[in-house]
């Protein structure tokens, strides 16, 4: 175990993360050149493209050190995005070290913070590493300072390096072996792995990587996960090299894979404790919680034929990503679909783009909302995330809706525009301090349902990008909600429906309304698009009739005989537009989820 050394990289969003995984994986000799490609940990085309890890990948990485010694390195690489903080915070939990990774030209961000935190809770001993110092713009020596004085870390750890070019990883290496701590456990005593996270494989079944924290685990063993108390029998055990690479067994200390014939991925939940049957362990480890599904959004297949292809995906892409909840919905705009739950938008986003690029199906997403409370006069408790379940107003004692603790960086200039978009998403309690001269970090309390429709988008634009973004969950406080309907031709289109604060309902309503008149052709009568809550009507538009000039074929004579032809016209038009229907296209529904400024 002494030669043993578990780290994770843990770094803002776009800070170089998976770029210098690349140049370690590299510099260790575990790829030839000809074989290299970038963001090699990095399976998805999503990734790539986006430059961001959604799934955390492992590898084990042979060293020899300056002292001439073998070390075994075991990295954990770790998603960068709020979304995925509990898969970080497993990853963390299974290291004993971790590489700090913040950008010589940005400095720190809000995301650096949040994970710097969460690798504290976890005891890991910190190597503060500065990268991109090859860019123009690197001012490495501020950096520097920001790290000592803003996290209280020791300077002289410092690592300087560019991940980029492979400037200073040899020094990093060294770094790890000398400054992290090996691993500890007990090879003898009763087994206790943590699960950290799961993938699976269509011919081998779940694989499960794991940190054998004390005991050993070899093929053949039962195992019992301590949650479900599910048993299962190990088939193969192995480490992560590129490719995975069968052992006879694992240790304590030791970070590897277990494949155990399971079927699907939900079965392995993140977090949980693997131990042996025959001699299991007296505790499950500390730490274990069920994941929580954030913002909640129906799927519908543009195409009414599409819908068992759509189910056939969904149940693919849920053996893949356990965090990915779906219940069967219908909606009589749309027909039938799925009422999925999601970790946060863009876990959304990626959900989507793999829909449709991995199963080639065009879909439609309704208005992404959250879980809200509502208290009934008799005393009941409902757990809303669909519109469609809003339950009767009469009824109705009080509502909760969720709150999250919003952290903001950004250079101080754009202090004045950040806090009127806190304030008009409904902020409270907002602070802020200088970590550094020049840049502030703003704390609000805000309501998940505003952060969801468009905030991120609106803070990257009035900070032109400068500003970064981190939030939490803190708890649910009471609200005045209502149900915004939309109706066309005075039928309501349930699809289309929103859970809204009543401040922002007519915004909201108007909103809707215009994105509707835009999308929807025109027809020979007119169409009124109203948004309502109940039978008030808030906002409205209307599409004008397209109109055939019957009185073309009149040649002079009297004006009687042009007015019976109009009236006649305007008799036939009032029949129409009661039997008419109208059909909406489907770019209609996807324009409204769109922000006001796209």
């Amino acid at each position: 175990m002494k030669n043993i050394r578990n780290f994770s990289i843990i770094a803002h969003i776009d800070h170089g993360k998976s770029t210098l995984a690349d140049r370690l994986i590299q510099t260790c000799g575990m790829v030839k050149d000809r074989q290299f490609k970038e963001q090699l940990l990095d399976n998805m085309d999503i990734e790539r493209e986006r430059g961001i890890t959604i799934k955390s990948q492992t590898i084990c990485l042979p060293y020899k050190a300056e002292d001439g010694k073998n070390y075994i390195l075991n990295l954990v690489d770790t998603p960068g995005h709020v979304d995925f903080s509990y898969e970080v915070s497993r990853a963390l939990n299974s290291c004993e070290g971790a590489l700090l990774l913040i950008d010589a030209s940005q400095g720190i961000e809000a995301q650096t913070l949040a994970n710097l935190y969460l690798a504290m809770e976890n005891d890991l001993e910190i190597i503060p590493v500065i990268n991109k110092i090859d860019l123009p713009s690197a001012d490495p020596e501020t950096v520097a300072l920001q790290i000592e004085e803003d996290l209280g870390l020791d300077s002289d750890l410092v690592q300087m390096c560019s991940a980029k070019t492979g400037e200073g990883v040899a020094d990093i290496l060294e770094a790890i072996v000398k400054i992290l701590p090996p691993p500890e456990g007990d090879v003898n005593a009763p087994l206790q792995a943590l699960i950290f996270d799961a993938n699976y494989d269509p011919f081998r079944g779940t694989v499960i990587s794991c940190r054998i924290i004390n005991g050993r685990v070899k093929a053949g063993d039962r195992i019992i996960f301590m949650s479900n108390m599910a048993e299962y029998r190990v088939e193969e055990v192995g480490i992560f090299h590129l490719q995975r690479r069968p052992v006879k067994e694992l240790q304590a200390g030791e970070v590897g894979y277990i494949l155990a014939g399971i079927k699907t991925v939900s079965d392995t939940r993140p977090g949980d404790t693997i131990t042996l049957k025959a001699n299991p362990a007296a505790e499950q480890l500390p730490g274990f919680r069920e994941i929580q599904q954030v913002v909640f959004s129906s799927i519908y297949p543009i195409s009414t034929d599409e819908y068992e292809n759509l189910a056939t995906a969904m149940e693919k892409l849920k053996l893949n990503d356990a965090a990915l909840t779906f219940q069967k919905d219908s909606s009589n705009a749309l027909g039938f679909g799925f009422r999925c739950g999601f970790l946060g938008l863009l876990h959304l986003e990626v959900i989507q783009e793999r829909l449709e690029r991995e199963f080639d199906l065009p879909i439609i997403l309704t208005v992404p909302s959250v879980c809200y409370h509502f208290y009934l006069q008799d005393g009941a408790m409902l757990e809303v995330d669909n519109p469609a379940h809003f339950p009767d107003p009469a009824g109705i004692d009080r509502t909760e809706e969720p709150f999250i603790k919003a952290t903001i960086l950004m250079p101080d200039r754009y202090m004045g525009t950040v806090m009127n978009l806190c304030m008009e998403r409904r902020g409270e309690n907002t602070n802020y301090h200088y970590p550094m001269p020049g840049r502030i970090e703003l704390t609000c309390e805000l309501p998940l349902a505003e952060v969801i429709y468009d905030f991120y988008d609106k803070l990257k634009s009035i900070t032109q990008g400068y500003g970064s973004f981190d939030y939490e969950l803190l708890d649910y406080r009471p609200s005045d909600l209502v149900k915004l309907d939309i109706l066309v031709n005075g039928e309501r289109v349930d699809a289309l429906s929103q859970l809204v604060h009543r401040s922002n309902a007519r915004a909201r309503g108007l909103h809707a309304c215009e994105r509707l008149k835009e999308e929807i052709p025109r027809q020979m009568f007119k169409i009124a698009i109203q948004g309502a809550i109940g039978g008030t009507i808030i906002s409205r538009t209307t599409i004008s009739a397209l109109r055939k000039d019957v009185t073309a074929k009149c040649y002079g004579g009297d004006i009687s005989r042009k007015r019976k032809l109009l009236e006649k016209q305007k008799a036939g038009k009032k029949r129409m537009k009661t039997v008419g229907n109208v059909d909406i296209p489907q770019k209609a529904f996807l324009a409204v989820l769109k922000s006001e400024q796209t």
